[in-house]
């Protein structure tokens, strides 16, 4: 039970914390950083957690797991950017959701290519 909430604790984290920006108002960003940025990198974490929860680990992930991980991905980027459209003052976006999948598939494709070690700190044994 506790490798399962420490295997999808970041990814409700994750969630949680952008259901909760998502009513905001407005949300400031920094005048030289596009919130296409923004998107890009926070999604990109969102989709390395989303693998990292469905394989159980980063090493070696199985194509499955990728592919589960970029739908889970896509659909609560879609899902954010259609309830903002209800939200007064805010705006759903295509731009925006593209520049999500795009830091996903980024994120998940490096994970894929990489030898990674299965936990933060392990060793790599030869």
């Amino acid at each position: 039970m506790l490798r399962l909430a420490g295997l999808w604790g970041p990814c409700v984290g994750f969630m949680a914390c952008v259901w909760f920006l998502s009513d905001s108002v407005r949300i400031d960003t920094p005048e030289l950083v596009s919130d296409k940025i923004l998107h890009f990198v926070a999604y990109g974490l969102f989709g390395a957690f989303n693998l990292r929860a469905f394989h159980g680990g980063f090493r070696r992930p199985a194509p499955w797991a990728t592919v589960m991980a970029m739908t889970l991905t896509a659909g609560f980027a879609g899902l954010d950017e259609w309830r903002q459209s209800g939200v007064l003052f805010r705006t759903a976006s295509w731009g925006d959701w593209y520049a999500d999948l795009a830091g996903a598939l980024v994120a998940l494709v490096v994970l894929r290519v990489l030898p990674l070690p299965e936990t933060v700190g392990e060793s790599r044994k030869s």
